[in-house]
């Protein structure tokens, strides 16, 4: 694709397949760069073709990232219908503006990652980098408090995550991620210690430190309470879906 010039919001809407509100949050979060003429936005079109070949690099992230085909040993794949539940949570990912995932409550995956952000893919080049991650989601399962709260993970971002509830047992979670804490981004000697522990590529994560998400306090209250819409709704399909007796329904 060879583009030149300005490119205007509708034009950029097209190339991205996102909706205005969507770019509007991307310019403000600093992750799509824009200039202002008068009262309208308009888009570099070379910084655009960038944007569009770094998003490009997702697809093999989310192969490796993708749950394995077995059930999760506490049965909460079992009781989800996937496809149904990736949507659910691919939406409101891109609704919150935020990263997120459903794990079992061990934080080994159940979907895929919904609105990564580049921070994170950066770090997630190497096939067994999300090994680090699950250990931070376990330990988020561990957690005595209840209700969503953020707390630091791994990688240094902010994570938060939402109980899901099958009768009286904890069958999983739902994790929202990808949040710059107020100090941000890190020391150059921790994205080089980042980058070694994920087995990354350096110039690459010390290059992605601005495609984090920049939340006030209206849109990470927002987001706490979003993320444990969605582990009710997952809880609230999976109740249904389980037989009387405790197991999982038959499929159809």
């Amino acid at each position: 694709m060879a583009m030149t010039g300005l490119l205007t919001t509708h034009q950029v809407q097209d190339l991205l397949k996102v909706d205005r509100t969507t770019i509007y949050r991307m310019v403000e979060a600093g992750r799509l760069p824009a200039i202002r003429v008068g009262k309208q936005w308009r888009f570099e079109a070379d910084e655009v073709e960038r944007w569009l070949h770094e998003r490009a690099t997702l697809a093999p992230l989310e192969r490796r990232l993708r749950a394995p085909d077995e059930p999760a040993p506490d049965g909460l794949r079992a009781l989800l219908p996937l496809e149904c539940a990736q949507m659910i949570q691919d939406a409101f990912a891109e609704a919150l503006d935020v990263m997120m995932v459903t794990t079992d409550m061990d934080g080994q995956i159940i979907t895929q990652v919904s609105h990564p952000c580049d921070f994170f893919t950066a770090l997630m080049q190497d096939a067994n980098a999300i090994t680090h991650c699950v250990g931070t989601w376990k330990q988020l399962a561990a957690a005595p408090a209840i209700e969503p709260r953020l707390s630091p993970s791994e990688i240094g971002l902010l994570c938060a995550r939402g109980l899901i509830r099958v009768g009286n047992a904890l069958k999983g979670m739902v994790l929202v991620g990808g949040i710059a804490p107020e100090r941000w981004p890190p020391s150059d000697d921790r994205l080089s210690e980042l980058a070694r522990t994920f087995g990354a590529d350096e110039a690459r994560v010390k290059a992605s430190t601005k495609g984090v998400y920049r939340l006030d306090h209206e849109r990470l209250a927002r987001v706490l309470r979003g993320v444990q819409r969605v582990a009710d709704i997952f809880s609230h399909i999976a109740m249904i879906r389980q037989g009387s007796d405790g197991t999982p329904l038959p499929k159809e």
